[in-house]
């Protein structure tokens, strides 16, 4: 059971908690030092101005507030105006845990009952009605004041949580002052699309050994030459995939394999660098104001998500070359002249169609997913009466994160479709695939039927089966 105590929430406790494998508990000590800041803030309040706690927010920061405990609920009720669908529970439940953690280190000044009762609330499973709109990428206000509002009873969850709280002075705004909920999305989507990038490694492997490819451009010599700590894991792994005593067809290969180390090698250092940042924004306290015991006090832009939606813009760019190579080597796949066989992985049946709509399947996902890689960050917006002139849209980011995990999971799937299918026609058993190979004739039966049919069942076992074969390929666990 992972200890949340706001210094060592890692990406893996996130997923497991999102999906109710491995639930969290607070840390006593973390609890203690909530308590020690929240007196501090007491203190602090008591003899200067400070924002959210003893002033309006936004605009009205320079607006002295005379009913502090009143104005909490206000806050509250106004910011929790959200709209759009209602949030899965796996992102609630992620998102709940971040937040938790971040309470938990030193700097927010909040309630200690409050991150009592949320933590109850995480343990009951009592998830708020979280939606999807309402955030700009600077704190997630909407989604975390509807969750305040549970915890102070005024808004129903199913089931109940077990514990309320009272939001005094300042709490309102620590609370909601955190991106918790993109970080959620974020966490999620680098988790599930780090697991379908080692897949697709082993799925371009088979490729290789269908196509009699060169394994030169994985070779120590590539490793050797290459810069990148991605690009160098790829030839590495590769080269574990691939039986290098085969003689290959031809002199070099189509860019789909060949230069599968820098483009792939890309995406591998964009997920090593957005975990890091997902993680390192998971552990930090990002209210405004800081209020901490060992540093005093401090009104800042820490809830500016700008380094999130940078590194989520340029992963999903990543994302999108290497799924065009998945294209590109499924494409290969087609031709006669790199498999020795029918045109499409027909039967041999004049102009048998074969894989040749799967092509058109990968195709259309992918366009999907090069939409998706439009960089978010490049929005601007100006708000609450000019004060706010900037926003970082992680919101979106994340969203289209999330969203190209399914797009890259169905390009990955119709190469694997047609891949499982040639090697099984060239009747091929790679000694260096045999675990992936006995894997996937154990989920599916093992049996190629080439006939013209409708290749719609074989697509979706492939989007089922496709993220199992990250089981082949170690952690990267590239520097960064």
């Amino acid at each position: 059971m992972p200890v949340v105590d706001g210094e060592h929430l890692s990406l893996a406790d996130v997923v497991a908690a999102a999906r109710r494998t491995d639930p969290v508990r607070l840390d006593p000590a973390a609890r203690d030092r909530v308590a020690r800041s929240h007196a501090y803030a007491e203190e602090v309040a008591a003899t200067r101005p400070v924002y959210g706690r003893s002033t309006g927010v936004g605009a009205n920061r320079d607006v002295v507030v005379p009913d502090p405990d009143a104005q909490s609920l206000r806050l509250l009720r106004s910011h929790a105006t959200s709209s759009g669908e209602r949030r899965s529970a796996s992102r609630v439940r992620a998102m709940l845990t971040i937040r938790l953690n971040q309470l938990a280190a030193d700097g927010n000044g909040i309630r200690p009952e409050v991150v009592d009762a949320l933590a109850e609330m995480i343990a009951a499973d009592a998830l708020p009605p979280v939606r999807e709109g309402g955030s700009v990428g600077t704190a997630d206000l909407a989604a975390l004041a509807t969750t305040a509002l549970v915890i102070a009873g005024e808004v129903r969850s199913v089931p109940v949580p077990p514990r309320t709280a009272t939001f005094g002075p300042g709490d309102a705004l620590t609370f909601m002052s955190s991106n918790a909920a993109v970080l959620a999305d974020a966490a999620l989507a680098v988790a599930d699309l780090d697991r379908l990038a080692r897949s697709s490694l082993v799925v371009a492997a088979m490729d290789l050994a269908a196509v009699r490819g060169n394994p030169e451009a994985f070779s120590p010599a590539v490793e050797v030459a290459t810069p990148f700590p991605g690009a160098r894991w790829v030839c590495r792994t590769v080269r574990e995939l691939v039986d290098t005593g085969v003689a290959p067809s031809r002199i070099q290969d189509p860019f789909g394999l060949r230069t599968l180390p820098q483009v792939h090698g890309a995406l591998m250092d964009r997920l090593a660098f957005a975990e890091t940042v997902v993680t390192a924004m998971a552990n930090a306290p990002s209210e405004n104001p800081i209020v901490s015991a060992s540093h005093g006090v401090a009104h800042h832009g820490g809830f500016h998500a700008a380094y999130l939606v940078q590194s989520l813009d340029a992963l999903v760019l990543a994302l999108a070359q290497a799924a065009q190579l998945s294209l590109a080597r499924l494409t290969m796949l087609a031709e006669p002249a790199y498999t020795g066989l029918h045109p499409f992985l027909g039967d041999g049946t004049p102009a048998a169609s074969g894989v040749m709509i799967v092509e058109y399947s990968a195709a259309s996902a992918l366009a999907e997913l090069r939409a998706l890689a439009t960089p978010a960050g490049t929005q601007v917006v100006t708000l609450s009466r000019g004060v706010e002139e900037d926003a970082s849209f992680a919101t979106l980011a994340a969203r289209q994160a999330l969203d190209a995990v399914s797009r890259f999971r169905a390009v990955i799937a119709a190469e694997l479709v047609a891949s499982l299918r040639c090697l099984r026609m060239q009747d091929s058993h790679p000694p260096a695939l045999a675990r992936a190979m006995a894997w996937l004739d154990e989920q599916d039966g093992g049996v190629a039927d080439t006939a013209d049919r409708d290749l719609t069942s074989d697509l979706l076992l492939a989007e089922e089966l496709v993220g199992g074969l990250a089981a082949m390929v170690p952690a990267a666990r590239l520097p960064v």
